[in-house]
């Protein structure tokens, strides 16, 4: 006898294993509770809302079908994992997600057993479940993999490296394709979904293998044709010859929110004998909160809203976002420069790029998630002349690392990277930091790295890439809106390799001189009135450029200030790293220089606000002054001390 549909079922279910005797009523009660639990955490905190909407009842059905957490269940990027969190014992901190301490937008294998993966880049589920399956083979373990991938993330070619060597895995890997936005297949509905059923059922598995093993003892063209008979029946009805190709049987497209057609099909494949499976299930991103249903892009990620009305909470920002300042700039330069492109992996409007677009359409590429092509690509284009401009977050770039070294900067190509999400990055945390592009970029011969340290130095940076034709080029900046200083209206060519004085008396001599590179550029002007007041002459210099450094201005500082601090947003071996190589070839130290250097902790920060990640990195102006003033040995009476001689004034 069923419960009562009235009494949230979501209040009976804590882990999986609640709900493995519930009804198919009661599984969509479920979803719905949980579904309604999950808007109005997100309404409070923020976060990623639409793809988390979409998968509800995937969620459901596979924490129903499969015995997790034996099962591993790896989601691809992670952020459509708020529903996998509430029912795997995580719904009494839902509302702390993004907090400081509290539970992390993605996946994260510190914080439950139900996360085998930690995810928060895309297109690495199929080879994370991969490497479970075939350790389950290995050790003659039970259980199974199953890596459920957004159709977005099937555009990076890691997705396909991985299923080109799934075989081995046999019937322990499962892939779940979501597809919730490209048109790749056929409309769903009870056709579909009951071939779909039937192809995956043991019988038909049965029969098709009877029939395989009857055509291999056929003369070689009967063979044949009886094999491409089979590939092209079903591809005619699902589609899947592609996948079939790469060693998968292809199951599909089924209604992701039809929980009567999800559950059968995914307890066929569970008990399937055949090699590896893929099910393409089609889901609605924001599907039932109707806000999120008719903007499905602006309701991707989403800041605290109103539950009722879907408005969100937005500050009133008081200066412009810098990839807005950058998509702005750099369309203005391509209205005189036709060799201008702009290409993007999947993040047109997270970049600026959108601004670009919306006036040079046929100049722009969205590549998909697919950053090694994106580079690539550009180095195509700057060999036949052309001036492209690659913008890629700092933390996406890494992953076409290779591409940059070999088929940029070993060529010398003009490549321009526009890098977006340059340092911390708030409630994000870690996976999207953008802490090593100084280190892994100004390593690299041929490249020239700048950062701007507001939005008006990155008008200028954009304009000096776009004129940089000798060579590869990149530009870093931050996540979120600028300080608030007025945009030039006619940008300038910096010249490579020098930086700029600030304030301060420069190299006609002072007590402390400040090298900052970045956004920390308003934390050193800061630190430089406190120590002023102390009465320590400070010079503040805005370097610009972590490679080539400024190495004439450096001299001159480094010659008529008795403390020399830099200051980045970035990780060891970065512009500190630099700076100290340049010292130590030239022996400055030898003479009583002293040379501090401040720079992102060696740790993965977790998620928080962006000041308070950058007060616990030590890099706010109090760090700035108490480095100084340790290197002056300063006590608290303000007095210098010398360990030899004592106090003096």
């Amino acid at each position: 006898m069923e419960a009562d549909l009235s009494t949230p079922i979501l209040d009976r279910v804590t882990v999986p294993a609640d709900m493995r005797g519930l009804s198919m009523a009661q599984l969509r009660q479920l979803a719905d509770d949980v579904r309604t639990e999950m808007i109005h955490a997100v309404g409070q905190t923020g976060g990623h809302l639409g793809s988390g909407l979409g998968v509800v009842e995937l969620t459901v059905a596979l924490h129903y079908v499969f015995e997790t957490p034996r099962d591993k269940v790896i989601w691809d990027v992670g952020h459509q994992a708020y529903p996998h969190k509430i029912i795997t014992g995580r719904r009494d901190r839902i509302r702390t997600l993004r907090q400081p301490g509290g539970l992390s937008g993605f996946t994260k294998r510190s914080e439950s057993e139900y996360d085998p993966f930690g995810a928060a880049h895309s297109s690495t589920s199929i080879s994370a479940a991969l490497g479970f399956a075939m350790a389950n083979k290995i050790a003659g373990q039970p259980g199974k993999a199953i890596a459920v991938i957004g159709d977005g993330s099937m555009s990076a070619g890691m997705a396909y490296e991985a299923m080109n060597n799934a075989q081995d895995a046999g019937n322990r890997l499962v892939v779940i394709l979501n597809d919730n936005d490209m048109s790749i297949a056929p409309p769903v509905g009870g056709l579909s979904a009951y071939l779909a059923r039937l192809v995956s059922s043991r019988p038909f598995l049965e029969l098709r293998e009877l029939a395989k093993k009857l055509s291999r003892k056929l003369p070689a063209p009967l063979h044949s044709a009886a094999r491409k008979t089979d590939e092209f029946a079903r591809g005619m009805v699902m589609g899947g010859t592609l996948f079939e190709e790469l060693g998968f049987y292809y199951v599909g497209p089924i209604d992701g929110h039809n929980l009567e057609q999800l559950i059968p099909v995914l307890e066929n494949v569970r008990d399937a004998a055949e090699g590896p499976c893929l099910i393409h299930v089609v889901t609605q991103k924001g599907k039932g909160y109707a806000p999120a249903e008719a903007a499905a892009d602006k309701y991707h990620g989403v800041q605290k809203f109103n539950v009722v009305t879907g408005e969100q909470v937005k500050a009133v920002a008081k200066a412009p976002a810098y990839q807005n300042v950058f998509g702005e700039t750099l369309a203005k330069c391509a209205e005189t420069d036709a060799r201008i492109v702009a290409i993007t992996a999947a993040m047109p409007s997270g970049t600026g790029v959108d601004k670009f677009a919306k006036a040079f359409p046929d100049r722009t590429f969205d590549v998909g998630i697919a950053e090694q092509h994106a580079v690539t690509f550009a180095a195509g284009l700057a060999a036949q002349g052309m001036r492209p401009f690659c913008a890629i977050y700092s933390t996406f770039l890494q992953r076409a690392y290779d591409q940059v070294v070999h088929d940029v900067a070993i060529q010398n190509l003009p490549v321009r990277f526009a890098i977006d999400r340059a340092g911390l990055v708030g409630a994000d945390g870690c996976t999207h930091a953008g802490t090593f592009d100084i280190t892994y970029l100004a390593s690299l011969p041929n490249m020239v790295v700048m950062a701007a340290s507001d939005e008006a130095e990155l008008v200028h940076m954009t304009y000096t890439a776009v004129c940089h034709d000798s060579g590869p080029i990149a530009f870093r900046y931050p996540r979120g809106n600028g300080v608030g200083v007025d945009l030039p209206q006619v940008p300038e060519k910096l010249e490579i390799g020098k930086g700029r004085i600030v304030r301060g008396p420069g190299d006609k001599g002072g007590k402390v001189a400040i090298l900052s590179l970045g956004t920390r550029l308003a934390e050193a002007l800061k630190a430089a009135d406190v120590l002023e007041a102390r009465g320590l002459s400070t010079t503040v210099a805005d370097l610009r450029f972590a490679k080539p450094l400024d190495e004439d201005m450096i001299r001159r500082l480094s010659a008529s200030h008795e403390v020399v601090v830099s200051i980045e947003e970035g990780a060891i071996g970065g512009l500190g790293a630099h700076l100290l190589t340049l010292a130590s070839d030239e022996g400055w130290t030898d003479n009583g220089l002293k040379i501090r250097t401040m720079r992102l902790p060696d740790v993965f920060q977790d998620h928080d606000s962006p000041d308070k990640q950058y007060d616990t990195a030590g890099l706010n102006a109090p760090h700035i002054v108490e480095t100084v003033l340790k290197a002056l040995r300063w006590n608290e009476a303000g007095l210098i001390v010398d360990p030899a001689e004592g106090a003096r004034a």
